[in-house]
This record gives structure tokens, C-alpha cells and sequence, in this order.
């Protein structure tokens, strides 16, 4: 893979100067996305941004649906030498508090009210304890609000000349994105303009995009998928986005046809949903030739289901993480059905190992935890510690999952070292969902382990002993999670009461006992 000499700014310039009027980023109300206004308005805030005193190497933090600002907000950043982080919408006060505070951020992008949740009253309550949080900027807020700024204010078309922009340096950090660890506190990963680059072009060359294709792109931008495969590739590709702000079905499918939708990576949910409605409504999708389906588990039936309801598409497993996306592209030839089914992917642009608890290879088609390399590896998280944890000194990433490689040169995964629940593309820490239950009054001891979901792949299940055998009610525990502030996606769905947790010698519990035990339960059921 031949690596970039040119950054987003420098894309979004040539293509804001070659070809203004065309398309970039299609937008389901009609209000597309064109090279040359996007980059006005980039620049625009860039400008502004520079008048509020930040400069390169300062955070800014956007908590954004996908909106055309994130965009403009993004190119402005790289203009100006601004490291970005997304923050996931959903988020609410304990995971943004401590987002916000770890990466240092200086500007925080914000809808005023999205979705019935007012985002600005969580930074009112927030920024006390956010000193490094200088300047708070309203994204669609009709009213003003004391002490936040308005977008609109600062994308307002202005005179003189743009700000400096700072020299391309492929190393330098691009972007903080937080994922959830086995510990429970978040991590900051670090992508460079390089490494994340690098994960667009291995998808661009195994799925061969290029000016006429078309990414749907339901996926929040915030997600390394959304952000990465939403945003940056329709700079530095020739292929364009069609951003969805909230997935359905049904909106879906008109879509993909009125905009020639080609192909979509995104999770396990969306592809069964879209299989379903094709077969319920007679409808063969013909534009769309691909679907690149991962961060949850894949029915193998599904990918099969996908070729007979869509007429031209061929859907396949791909893996990855935020810290190394894409290990995998996928199976596309007819041929190779069985392949994309069975197995998360063929490797592609990856050195990959299968390793003991030594980190020393295995022979091929052992089970073992799955190490990788590549150009499109994070530079290390926030924290020299759990990088060092994490990679070793070879340069090879513990990927946590535990898996083989075929002979075809595609991973299996089999099982997870990392206690992480996948809710629909979402990672979840169990670890933070138990250190807050532990908080409880009542309860002694709390685990928290994956449950099949029918829709969303997995999710979460609470093994509660608590004091004198008091049985607590569903509604009484997610009053106190809301009381605590964790996403309500976090919260379990199902509660296992017991006397005692079964352990191992050294006293850590044994969740694989619970896994089987709760799904024991839903199979009886």
C-alpha cells in the first residue's frame, strides 16, 4: 500500500478548487454536501476558530449526529492543525466528563437539543470540572444560550483571507477517538493522518471503489467506521457518502435507489433489517453491490439471505476495532459464499499472528489471541502504560479476541479475551457497568455478561448477590443507573439474582459459567 503525502485540507482544497459544484456527501433531505460550499464553510470556522486563540496541537471535541457540520468541523481542524474527537451522541454526563477532561479539550461542538435530550444543560452541569473547556459552540440551537456560542456565528461568510494553513505532517495525531476497555475506563486512541488514511485505502482497494460508487453511511460519524468510511473518504477517494442521520428501514431503501447507493459497511442490525425488508416487499436493491458487515456477531444464514434477497450484493463478515480497523475486507466473488459466511474476512494490508499467552506464534488453524501490524494501526492510546500493555515490542497490537487463519488466509474468531459486550456495533465495558452496580446500597457483588439480542447481536445481562437475598425490581435498578448517569445503552436487560458468583482459585469470577448459565435460561424459556 502506497502511503498519502497529503492530508483532508489538502483533498478538500483541490477538490473544493476542480470540482465545486459536484457532490461529496448526499444528505437524505436534499441538502447535499458540495466540494466547494463545504469548504467555504470550513474554512469560514476555521478562521473563527483561530480568532478564539486555538491553535495546533489544542483539542476540539464534537458530540454530533451526523450532520454537515462535522464535516466542516473536521476539514477546519486539519486547516488549522487541531486534533479531533468525536464523542458519541448518545454519551451522556459520566462518559463525556471524562472524555472531555482526559483529552484536554478546548472546544466543544454540541447540538442544543437533539432527540429530547438537551445537551447544553449537561455541559452547564459538566464544565466546573472542565477547566482545559475554554469555548462551548451550539450546532442547530434556535435560541442563544449564556455562555455558548453559535455555529451559525461563526460559519458566517467573512472577509480577508483564510488562516494559515499548517504544514502537512502524516504523523502527527489526527484524531482521539474512546473505546471501551476490559478495566472499565475508556481509552484514548490515537490515529494519525497516516493510520487512518491507511484503513480507508485497504477498503477502497479491496472493494475497488471508485467515482462511481456511492457509501451509505448509516453509521454514526463519531464511530472510526462513520468518521473514516463517512467523512474522510469522500475526500480522499473518488467514491461519495450518503450520510443517514438515524437508520430505518424503510427510509433505507428509498434512499439506497434514489442516490444509487453501492455498498455500506456498517453492523450486523442494519443488514438483517434490509434482508427482511427486500424479501417482505418484493425488493432487489439493484444499485447496491456490497455490504460489509461486522462489530457484532454475523449469522452465517444472513450473509446467504443477503444474496438471494438483493440482487447484485454480496455481503461478508469484515473485523476489525478502533485501534486497527479493517484486519479483514471480506469475501466478494459468487464463489466464495461459504467463505464470507464462515469466516470474519480475509486479511488484507495486515501482518497477523495467531500467538500463545507468550505472544508465540501458533501453528495454523490453532486457536490462539490474534496479533496484528500494519500502517493503518493506531500510533498507541493516550496513556504510555496501556500501550505498552497492549503492544508489544515488535509492534504488534493484542487484539484481545482469540481465533485462527484458514488456509484461504481468513480469521475465525472463536472467543473474546476482552470482557466487552457488542450491542449493535457499540462496545460496552462490564467492568464500568459493575463498578457503578457496586455503588448500590444493596448490592454485594454484580457481573455483567453478554446475552444474545435478536436484533443487536448482544446484550447485557447482571448476575446481582445482594445484602439479606433482597430481590431488586428492573424499574428500581434503572432508576439508579439514570441517577448515575450511564448511557442508557449500557443498562442491563436482564437481571440474575444468586446467593454466590462462582469463582476461580484466585477469586476472579467465572463469567463463562454465567454466559452458559443465562443462556441455558433464554434457550428453556
Amino acid at each position: 500500500m502506497q502511503l498519502r503525502t497529503k492530508n483532508l485540507a489538502d483533498y478538500a482544497e483541490e477538490k473544493a478548487t476542480n470540482c465545486p459544484q459536484e457532490v461529496a456527501i448526499y444528505v437524505e433531505d436534499g441538502s447535499h454536501i458540495y466540494f466547494g460550499c463545504i469548504f467555504e464553510e470550513a474554512m469560514s470556522l476555521a478562521a473563527s476558530l483561530s480568532d478564539l486563540g486555538l491553535k495546533a496541537g489544542d483539542v476540539v471535541s464534537f458530540q454530533l449526529p451526523n450532520w454537515r457540520e462535522a464535516v466542516a468541523i473536521d476539514i477546519a481542524a486539519v486547516w488549522l492543525g487541531l486534533v479531533v474527537n468525536p464523542v458519541i451522541p448518545i454519551y451522556r454526563d459520566r462518559e463525556v466528563a471524562f472524555i472531555l477532561a482526559d483529552s484536554r479539550a478546548r472546544c466543544l461542538f454540541i447540538p442544543g437539543t437533539y432527540r429530547g435530550y438537551n445537551f447544553s444543560e449537561m455541559i452547564e452541569r459538566l464544565s466546573p470540572q472542565l477547566p482545559d473547556l475554554q469555548h462551548v459552540i451550539s450546532v442547530r440551537h434556535e435560541n442563544s444560550i449564556d455562555g455558548v456560542i453559535q455555529y451559525e456565528d461563526l460559519t458566517r461568510q467573512r472577509g480577508g483571507p483564510a488562516p494559515d494553513k499548517q504544514p502537512t505532517d502524516m504523523a502527527a495525531v489526527k484524531v482521539i477517538m474512546y473505546t471501551s476497555g476490559t478495566t472499565g475506563r475508556a481509552k484514548a486512541v490515537r490515529h494519525s493522518h497516516q493510520s487512518l488514511a491507511c484503513a480507508i485505502d485497504n477498503g477502497v482497494e479491496a472493494w475497488g471503489l471508485g467515482a462511481e460508487d456511492v457509501m451509505l453511511m448509516p453509521s454514526p460519524v463519531t464511530h472510526i467506521t462513520g468518521f473514516a468510511n463517512g467523512i474522510e473518504q469522500a475526500f480522499i477517494s473518488d467514491c461519495k457518502t450518503a450520510f443517514m442521520e438515524r437508520w430505518d428501514v424503510d427510509k433505507a431503501v428509498a434512499y439506497i435507489d434514489e442516490v444509487g447507493a453501492t455498498g455500506c459497511v456498517s453492523a450486523t442490525p442494519f443488514l438483517q433489517e434490509l434482508v427482511d425488508k427486500a424479501k417482505r416487499d418484493s425488493l432487489d436493491l439493484p444499485s447496491l453491490r456490497f455490504f460489509a458487515c461486522g462489530g457484532a456477531s454475523v449469522p452465517p444464514n444472513l450473509i446467504g439471505d443477503a444474496h438471494r434477497a438483493l440482487a447484485n450484493c454480496r455481503s461478508f463478515r469484515v473485523y476489525g476495532c478502533t485501534e486497527a480497523p479493517l484486519i479483514t475486507a471480506g469475501f466478494m466473488r459468487p464463489e466464495e459464499e461459504s467463505l464470507a459466511a464462515t469466516t470474519d474476512g480475509r486479511i488484507n494490508n495486515w501482518d497477523v499472528i495467531i500467538a500463545d499467552d507468550e505472544g508465540d506464534p501458533l501453528t495454523q488453524g490453532a486457536d490462539g489471541e490474534i496479533l496484528v501490524k500494519g500502517p493503518a494501526m493506531m500510533m498507541g492510546y493516550g496513556e504510555e502504560e496501556q500501550t505498552r500493555q497492549s503492544i508489544d515490542k515488535r509492534g504488534y497490537f493484542y487484539t484481545g479476541d482469540i481465533g485462527h487463519i484458514t488456509p484461504e488466509g481468513a480469521i475465525v474468531i472463536t472467543d473474546r479475551k476482552k470482557d466487552i459486550i457488542i450491542r449493535g456495533g457499540e462496545n460496552i465495558s462490564a467492568r464500568e457497568i459493575e463498578d457503578i452496580l457496586h455503588q448500590h446500597a444493596i448490592i454485594v457483588e454484580a457481573a455483567v455478561v453478554a446475552i444474545p439480542h435478536e436484533r443487536l447481536g448482544e446484550g447485557v445481562c447482571v448476575f446481582l448477590v445482594t445484602r439479606d437475598a433482597v430481590q431488586l425490581s428492573m424499574s428500581e435498578l434503572q432508576a439508579f443507573l439514570l441517577q448515575s448517569g450511564l448511557a442508557k445503552q449500557k443498562w442491563p436487560q436482564r437481571i440474575e439474582h444468586s446467593s454466590a458468583l462462582e469463582k476461580t482459585a484466585s477469586g476472579k469470577v467465572r463469567k463463562d459459567v454465567l454466559r452458559k448459565k443465562v443462556k441455558a435460561l433464554i434457550q428453556s424459556a
